[in-house]
């Protein structure tokens, strides 16, 4: 910017600031208010930031703040006006401008400021000014916190944070043109904080508890230290070139050596004898022109292979929103003295300060105490503190703040929250990228460090390493992630290092769960599956409560009058009366009908004083329209408003109730949600493999693998080994079978070089070998190279055209026929008018040929053009809600004429001509007055012994229990339980009818292995008797069921029969999920049930008891008396639990321990009396049921 269009009052106050002579400063008398004055200009700068474009082109900050601050330090409010003034000159040109602008213009005024603030770097570039700051915060670091006043912290903070902003400016790569070791104007920045002594106040800083309040700052300022810098080649400065370092330089020189004598070996060979003017032309048979005729070729022969089609045609433009992301990290080899100084650095905060702060850093980070975006700076520290700490002396001791499962689920959260994030901010999807790309990094440092784990001597560290891969291969988060990274993966987003990145972590990832698994037998892992669910909708209609209007004029009169009481009464409040609910999500403006409702429901319950109440609370919320009458209303007027609200059909909201087989076909009312399920399996690695055989995922390798000339030898060997393991181990070799694929194997094998690629070689022939061997049996092979394949057509190419519909003819609907066409359109043109029936049942009726689906019939008539959508053959359902005249006459006589019988509700449903759900049924019966209670519809059991399972072909518990269910709850109209119809019987009635039931089901439960679920169940029963009689009190147990046997008992449908005769209460609908101990059942109720069911098998047990010798009298076996030792035992065991016996009966028992191996360690235990039971049966000899169980084996990790 010219200084001459600089604004007159800014250039009068950059002169009020004072004149430098001879290397001295000498100020003015108003160069404090000059110094305010000029921070006053840049708060109220325009967009384009002119003001702080005129300071930049003055030169301000190297003229005459930089002089001041080093020669006038002492001056402590200039000396702070002039920190604050730096501050804000030196803000990056990002948060200046929020953003790089696209504008062209605004874009210059960025690149103006951005040129300014790389002046200001080098300005800063020196010993003294920084040597100033040092001092100033080291004596402000000195003072105690009752000490350090409210300008001393502001004065800490900004010197931080002109720190920061130094750091921060960009190099300028084209003006500084610094090749490797060589001092750019960052490594003279480092080496003047070197030299003050700043570093060593970063590393207090870091490490004092006192003073965490800086973490964050400090962690920024040590990141922009070492951005440019790589850990790996920073641990080893000064330790002399290793060998592998010496093997690869040798290695690389090799290739451009080879690459070198192969050109000159080339323009040897394009040297001709003739002269230039008569090389030639000829004609390539083959290749056809734009014409009908072959190419005429005008050049030398030794140019043939150079031809291309494309030759002399102008490049096709890519627009900038394709374009692929380019790379903004760039790693330079700083000078030695620099790399020497921050290796110490890197010693010593990884010794000292790494674990205290990024402790301090997460904390801030969680509660929010942290600006956006800071968490990158963290997971930055993280990937190159780790990796550093790997590379130099590895010691997990010193990373051990960030090496958890904890810090494994922030990083993974947080790289799935960039990854949607770039999905639907489409404008910053470049940022969010760059933030995925960090968040990568951290992963795979982190999965590093784990590895490494696994190396070192100490056992303990050893043990550590497996406890988390055993965490983050159990989790199905962390397996799926790298997946989802593939399928997603966007070349103008993502530059190509993230690519290498993803592909080493994943080489790294599915190396240790290789690993993993081969050390062990089985490894169980979470499963999570997504399961649709229809959940009922909550319906509003106007359905009438159980009093008939009859019954309402007869309630009346006694209502009123004491009505007229209350009203006379003058104690009557309404302040505790709030006719609204406020934490409802209903509008207070929209609930004038739930306020009638509950003031007749008060009328109906014979409640007046409170429904006189509610009415005068709701006159005074809802006094608009007079609703609820006039405010000057008079008694008499006010009597008869509640009366019409007593009378008044008013809308009721209906619960949700369980739907029966007709309501769920009302497919209009239900909605379909979405529940995830969560279990366990076996984890197999190649069907893991398997998920990684997508042409996306290949494709993202194929197109590192252009690169593979500038690929490091590591990188070129995990695009090896997922190819390969793809190829070889899955053999799925065709799915490599692409013609870019091919092109880029040609270019390998006709590198000089290839020789360096030893790997890529041997797999490029390999994959070639696998496609001629197949084009020679499939013509069609060299056809599908020009598409990439999924597995579906990998199966076709190698097994034969045809074979996935013939492997798959039972999931694929069958073809229709002509013939079928015709008869299917005949069908439905005779059915389409034909009211009250589905067309679709009776199309499906008629059509016995094919079985076929409503769904399959559907899509054809719509195929056919028979029907114009899908929408057209939803069913209808039971959805009538009014009823005629005529249909009410029937529903009262088909009442009265099946009231006397024994299911009353069944017969009217049968007899009934408009089909109708029995939930609408039921209403409109009591709706009619027909019945006052929906008990009354319930089916009448006969009460009958369940007959006990004999030999002599008498009836089997088994067979009862398929008749009860029937008998019990099939015509149970609303879904109520069992315990609601049984209310009406005598308590021992039903108790003793239910140990009845109990102990014949139980026996039936044995004798089909149900052994463990039974004892679990009668130890639940045990435990929740005790804790009735320790707390005085009941309340509803549930009966949460810990393994997979009891899991499989609860769902079997005997089991649930024996609960049920138990007086177990279900789970109520989509609002509980396991059976539940009823809050009314007593101890003792409790105890006589639990003693039930174990009282058939003491029987079975005294049956089996071995008798005496007959050869020797009064002598027994050593192995009978051992056996008849255990039964006595396990009977008094049995005894002990169901609280018939005392504790001072109860024998000592020996405990017998199962052995188990050496090498694992139990996860998940059983319950007590599980354990109980397995030493009991190991004792009788009798065959014990085995639970799966998951181990965590304690195998040392093979090396790779």
């Amino acid at each position: 910017m010219d200084l001459y269009m600089m604004n007159c009052e800014l250039l009068a106050t950059c002169s009020a600031l004072g004149y430098l002579e001879g290397g001295t400063y000498h100020k003015e008398p108003d160069c404090l208010e000059s110094v305010k004055d000029l921070i006053r200009y840049l708060r109220h700068e325009d967009e384009t930031r002119d003001v702080r474009q005129q300071l930049g082109a003055a030169q301000i900050l190297q003229s005459d703040l930089l002089p001041i601050l080093t020669q006038h330090r002492q001056d402590k409010p200039l000396f702070d006006a002039v920190i604050r003034l730096m501050v804000n000159l030196t803000q990056p040109a990002l948060l200046c401008f929020g953003s790089v602008p696209k504008d062209p213009g605004v874009r210059h005024h960025f690149l103006q400021v951005l040129t300014y603030l790389q002046a200001y770097k080098e300005a800063f570039a020196s010993e003294k000014a920084f040597g100033v700051l040092s001092e100033t915060l080291y004596k402000l670091l000195q003072l105690g916190w009752e000490d350090r006043q409210e300008e001393d912290n502001l004065l800490i903070e900004r010197i931080l944070l002109l720190v920061r902003n130094i750091l921060h400016v960009p190099a300028n790569l084209e003006q500084e043109k610094r090749i490797d070791d060589d001092a750019s104007v960052h490594d003279r920045l480092l080496w003047a904080i070197h030299l003050s002594g700043m570093d060593d106040l970063l590393l207090f800083l870091s490490s004092s508890s006192a003073e965490q309040q800086w973490s964050l700052h400090v962690l920024e300022i040590v990141s922009l230290m070492f951005r440019d810098q790589n850990p790996e080649q920073l641990a080893g400065v000064g330790q002399g070139r290793l060998a592998q370092e010496r093997s690869t330089d040798v290695a690389e020189l090799e290739v451009l050596r080879q690459r070198e004598m192969a050109e000159k070996r080339t323009r040897a060979l394009q040297r001709g004898n003739r002269h230039s003017r008569f090389g030639g032309s000829y004609i390539v048979q083959g290749l056809k022109s734009i014409g009908e005729r072959d190419v005429i070729f005008h050049k030398g022969l030794h140019n043939l292979q150079n031809y291309s089609s494309d030759l002399g045609k102008q490049p096709r433009r890519v627009p900038k929103r394709r374009q692929a992301a380019q790379e903004l990290s760039v790693h330079r080899r700083s000078v030695l003295n620099v790399r020497l100084f921050l290796r110490d650095f890197c010693s010593e905060f990884l010794e000292n300060c790494y674990n205290p702060l990024m402790g301090a850093v997460k904390d801030h980070l969680l509660r929010g105490k942290a600006q956006q975006h800071d968490e990158t700076y963290y997971m930055w520290a993280m990937a190159f503190f780790t990796a550093f700490n790997r590379a130099a002396a590895f010691r997990p001791g010193f990373v051990s703040e960030t090496l958890s499962v904890r810090t494994f689920h922030f990083v993974e959260q947080n790289l799935t929250n960039y990854y949607e994030m770039m999905l639907t901010d489409r404008k910053e999807a470049a940022s969010w990228a760059r933030r995925m790309h960090l968040a990568l990094k951290a992963y795979q440092e982190l999965l590093a460090t784990v590895n490494e784990m696994d190396m070192c001597p100490d056992e303990a560290v050893r043990e550590s390493g497996r406890i988390i891969k055993n965490n983050i291969f159990y989790m199905m988060e962390y397996r799926e992630l790298f997946l989802a990274l593939f399928r997603k993966f966007d070349e103008r987003y993502h530059p190509r290092s993230f690519l290498r990145d993803l592909v080493e972590t994943t080489h790294l990832f599915l190396k240790m769960l290789e690993r993993f698994c081969r050390s062990r037998g089985n490894l169980m892992v979470q499963n999570k599956r997504k399961k649709r669910k229809k959940k009922k909708k909550v319906q509003d209609q106007g359905a009438a409560f159980s009093h008939s209007p009859g019954e309402l004029e007869a309630m009346w009169p006694s209502l009123s009058e004491q009505l007229l009481q209350c009203a006379q009464d003058p104690e009557l409040s309404v302040d505790t009366i709030v006719p609204f609910d406020a934490a409802s999500e209903v509008p207070v403006e929209e609930q004038r009908v739930e306020a009638m409702v509950r003031i007749q429901d008060c009328l109906t319950a014979g409640q007046a004083p409170q429904a006189l109440a509610l009415l005068r609370s709701a006159r005074e919320v809802w006094p608009e329209g007079n609703v609820f009458g006039s405010p000057v209303i008079s008694p008499g007027e006010e009597m008869e408003l509640l009366k019409q609200i007593l009378c008044a059909p008013l809308p009721r909201q209906q619960e949700p109730v369980e739907q029966d087989a007709e309501e769920e076909e009302e497919e209009d009312e239900e909605e379909e949600l979405q529940v995830v399920q969560v279990s366990e399996k076996e984890f197999n690695f190649l069907d893991y493999l398997k998920r990684f055989a997508s042409s996306t995922i290949v494709r993202a390798y194929a197109l590192l693998l252009r690169s593979y000339r500038q690929n490091s030898a590591h990188t070129n060997h995990c695009i090896a080994k997922m190819l390969h393991r793809l190829a070889h181990d899955l053999g799925m070799d065709a799915l490599l079978f692409q013609l870019s694929l091919f092109c880029l194997f040609n270019q390998l094998l006709s590198d000089p070089a290839a020789a360096a690629y030893k790997e890529l070689v041997t797999f490029a022939k390999y994959i070639l070998g696998k496609f001629f061997a197949l084009a020679a049996v499939n013509q069609k092979a060299f056809v599908e190279l020009l598409f990439w394949k999924n597995t579906a057509v990998v199966r076709e190419m190698t097994q034969g055209y045809g074979s996935l519909d013939s492997g798959s003819s039972s999931h694929r609907a069958p073809v229709w026929s002509p013939e079928e066409e015709a008869q299917l359109q005949e069908l439905y043109l005779a059915h389409k008018d034909v009211e009250g029936q589905d067309v679709i049942e009776a199309i499906l009726a008629h059509l016995k040929a094919v079985p076929r689906t409503r769904k399959q019939v559907i899509s054809h008539l719509v195929r056919m053009g028979l029907a114009d959508s899908v929408k057209d053959f939803q069913r209808k359902g039971t959805q009538i809600v009014l009823w005629t005249e005529d249909q009410e006459l029937e529903l009262q006589r088909l009442f009265e004429e099946f009231q006397d019988s024994d299911d009353v509700l069944g017969h009217i449903m049968k007899n009934i001509t408009a089909k109708r759900s029995r939930a609408r049924v039921v209403d409109k019966l009591l709706a009619l007055g027909l019945v006052s209670e929906r008990r009354q519809l319930y089916k009448k059991r006969r009460k009958k012994l369940v007959p006990s399972c004999t030999q002599n072909g008498e009836e089997s518990p088994r067979d009862s229990w398929q008749e009860d269910p029937e008998e019990e709850e099939e015509h149970l109209p609303e879904g109520e339980s069992e315990d609601e119809s049984e209310e009406g019987l005598p308590a021992g009635q039903v108790q003793g009818s239910s140990s009845l039931s109990a102990e014949n089901l139980g026996q039936s439960l044995r004798q089909e292995g149900l052994s463990a679920p039974l004892l679990w169940l009668q130890s639940s029963l045990i435990r929740a008797a005790s804790d009735r009689e320790e707390d005085g009190c009941s309340q509803a147990i549930p009966l949460v069921p810990l393994t997979e046997e009891n899991e499989e008992a609860m769902e079997n449908e005997q089991f649930q029969h024996l609960l049920r005769k138990l007086g177990i209460r279900p789970p109520s609908s989509g609002q509980e999920t396991f059976w539940r101990i009823p809050a009314k059942l007593s101890s003792t109720h409790l105890r006589k049930v639990a003693a039930s069911l174990s009282q058939q098998e003491d029987e079975e047990e005294r049956e089996a008891e071995p008798e005496p010798n007959p050869e020797i009298p009064g002598e027994q076996s050593p192995s009978e008396e051992h056996r008849a030792e255990a039964l006595r035992a396990l009977s008094s065991a049995r005894k002990r639990r169901a609280g018939l016996e005392s504790p001072e009966e109860e024998a000592p028992e020996e405990e017998e321990w199962k052995s188990v191996p050496k090498k694992r360690q139990l996860l998940d235990s059983d319950e007590e009396e599980d354990d109980e039971a397995g030493r009991q049966a190991a004792v009788l000899g009798t065959p014990r049921i085995h639970k799966k169980k998951r181990f965590q084996i304690e195998d040392e990790d093979e090396d790779d």
